[in-house]
């Protein structure tokens, strides 16, 4: 009975779904989309479902926490993170749509994000107090990153040969690549996608770069 008891205050119904919730939250999904993307139904993480009709307490199953794990990258000790009183490392970071990265207005000359456009969204917490997410509205990237998959990226981060980086010109372009080499008059990137081949921009042409440091899959 005290096995039992202890069991129920460490994992109580609401602690249960409170960690989903934060799972959606930090793959940049809602409830509805973190399902979609673990391939259920898109109501079987909606707080609609989490009460029966007549008041009593419905549970996800271990197979629907089981699919969400694998389709968001998250471990079991992750998942165990996030029950409680305290969101584990998440926070707010400012989120913007990856099509949107190249318009006018969208980031200031520091490369932080500006203008209009930005939602927030909680991901793991990095050091840069100026981390902020680009999100994949399409398969472009494909199948390194696919559409919905969210970029955290840090302005502030060290930037090292074999990086995934973030690029932005100052002609409006925005590319996203592995750093093969950088010198005080260029950047060398491989593209992602294998079967386009490298490139070289003169640093002059650089707004500005910064490294991606984590991202939702």
């Amino acid at each position: 009975m005290v096995r039992q008891a202890k069991a129920q205050r460490i994992l109580s119904h609401d602690q249960i779904w409170v960690a989903l919730d934060r799972l959606a939250e930090r793959a940049g999904l809602s409830p509805s989309g973190l399902a979609k993307r673990a391939g259920l139904d898109p109501t079987t993480f909606n707080r609609s479902k989490r009460v029966t009709p007549d008041g009593r307490e419905r549970w996800p199953s271990t197979e629907s926490i089981a699919k969400a794990l694998a389709a968001t990258g998250a471990s079991l000790d992750t998942f165990a993170s996030l029950i409680g009183d305290e969101a584990g490392d998440a926070r707010s970071v400012p989120l913007l749509g990856f099509a949107l990265a190249g318009t006018s207005g969208a980031f200031d000359e520091s490369g932080f994000p500006a203008g209009k456009g930005w939602t927030e969204t909680a991901l793991p917490t990095a050091e840069d107090p100026n981390t902020f997410a680009l999100q994949m509205s399409s398969d472009a990237l494909a199948p390194v990153y696919r559409d919905g998959d969210v970029m955290l990226i840090s302005p502030g981060a060290p930037i090292r040969k074999g990086d995934r980086v973030v690029v932005k010109t100052r002609a409006g372009e925005v590319a996203v690549a592995t750093l093969t080499r950088r010198t005080a008059k260029a950047l060398d990137l491989q593209p992602l996608v294998t079967s386009q081949t490298g490139r070289t921009i003169a640093a002059s042409e650089v707004a500005w770069v910064a490294r991606i440091v984590w991202v939702s899959q």
